[in-house]
């Protein structure tokens, strides 16, 4: 049995206008021709397949052709969860047709956790893994809210509800892993593997990678002690960086498969392929873990320093005949106030694309002191929040538990589902 593991594609998300669908296709096309290679059985997709809850037709045609394409392989099953990104009665539409093809797709936690549990079976009906297919849960999936509780009894019982509701999926897994050995006269022990979307605490994260910006402090930051040792593999979305939970090489993120901005560039992305082989010692199937690079489709550069470093760069970068899209940043004590004009000099005529200059020198000058020509590309949300705070005249003191309480408010306006009823 091998499993592939990816997630965080973000299909239709652009970069500062520029759209990306080339990239999605040549990625997509490549795990298709990988699945094949390396015959993987299962692929298990770990949530946030699209970058919004209304992905536009492009992105849906590629989603939609690459199942197709998946399901016409010798890949026997695909598992499908939602993320925060997805919207789960979108995702999930088509989840009876799509489980003819033996692809399986969960798009919200519901009232029957069995809905959750897919005990997968080869070509002779035999069941060979169980998925527990958890998805993004959505703080109204879990609990009901209270009345004049505090944001620290909120986050407490938001996280007691996570925890909760895995310990009772990964508890009816194991009853299912029992029924089927004892149906099969089977004493392997069939491997039980879980997905979920969620923030592990101590998770890596990157700038911009638009994870961060959902949570202040610790909030919605799941302890991996959730995952109980015994499991077999635990296979994890939402953060981009690719990474391991609490030690263990059987509980990683994928990461996602491009990066999603310019504070990922450079990163090495990769997808998981989990192989579960016996080894004649234990009833238990041993996971051997491996990762595959993913290649770079589109090179993203960040190009940050004095002017004389970036132009050192750039000359280095059109005498190779790069192609790569750029963010420049230019820090240094002196002003320039032709920075656009500088660059685009060196690059007119080569294949670069400049996507970002940001000018910091002149952005701090400006802000300090009467902040004209000031942009909201220039700020972060919780930077406008910040002034509007300071304007209103608000102490200082109450400023953080505000920002938390407008913090949870913008983190529910993305989970809303534009799709449902």
């Amino acid at each position: 049995m091998k499993i592939l593991h990816t997630s965080d594609w973000h299909l239709g998300r652009s970069l500062y206008g520029r759209k990306r669908h080339a990239e999605f296709t040549a990625f997509l096309d490549w795990l298709v021709a990988t699945i094949a290679r390396e015959h993987v059985d299962t692929l298990l997709v770990a949530g946030d397949i699209f970058d919004t809850s209304t992905p536009g037709n492009r992105a849906q045609q590629l989603y939609y052709q690459f199942l197709c394409r998946v399901a016409a392989s010798a890949c026997r099953h695909v598992v499908i969860i939602a993320g925060n990104h997805d919207s789960p009665s979108f995702l999930a539409a088509p989840r009876e047709l799509l489980k003819t093809l033996d692809i399986h797709v969960v798009g919200q936690a519901g009232e029957q956790l069995d809905e959750e549990i897919l005990v997968l079976e080869n070509s002779q009906g035999v069941a060979e893994l169980i998925v527990c297919a958890v998805p993004y849960l959505r703080d109204r999936d879990i609990r009901a809210a209270q009345a004049g509780e505090s944001s620290e009894d909120k986050n407490r019982n938001l996280m007691e509800g996570i925890r909760d509701h895995y310990a009772v999926v990964i508890a009816l897994a194991r009853q299912k892993r029992a029924a089927a050995d004892a149906a099969n006269d089977d004493t392997r022990n069939i491997p039980i593997v879980v997905m979920g979307h969620l923030f592990a605490a101590g998770g890596q994260t990157v700038d911009g990678d638009g994870v961060r910006e959902l949570y202040v402090g610790s909030l919605a930051h799941v302890s991996a002690e959730i995952f109980p040792s015994d499991l077999d593999y635990v296979a994890l979305g939402h953060l981009h960086v690719p990474q391991i939970v609490a030690g263990s090489d059987y509980k990683r993120y994928s990461g996602s498969p491009l990066p999603m901005g310019f504070g990922e560039a450079g990163q090495q992305k990769s997808i998981c392929v989990v192989e579960f082989s016996s080894d004649g010692k234990s009833s238990r199937l041993q996971p051997e873990v491996s990762l595959i690079p993913v290649p770079i489709f589109q090179q993203l550069v960040r190009i940050k320093g004095t002017w004389e470093h970036i132009a050192a760069r750039l000359h280095e970068l059109v005498a190779t005949a790069s192609q790569a899209w750029l963010e420049i940043i230019y820090e240094d004590d002196a002003l320039i106030s032709n920075l656009r004009v500088r660059v685009d000099t060196i690059v007119s005529g080569s294949a670069l694309e400049v996507l970002r200059i940001r000018n910091m020198p002149v952005i701090q000058r400006t802000l300090q002191q009467t902040r004209t020509g000031e942009t909201l590309d220039d700020l972060s949300i919780e930077d406008v929040f910040a002034r509007c705070l300071s304007a209103s005249a608000v102490p200082a003191e109450q400023h953080p538990a505000l920002l938390q309480t407008y913090q949870e408010a913008v983190a529910s306006l993305q989970q809303a589902d534009s799709n449902a009823d």
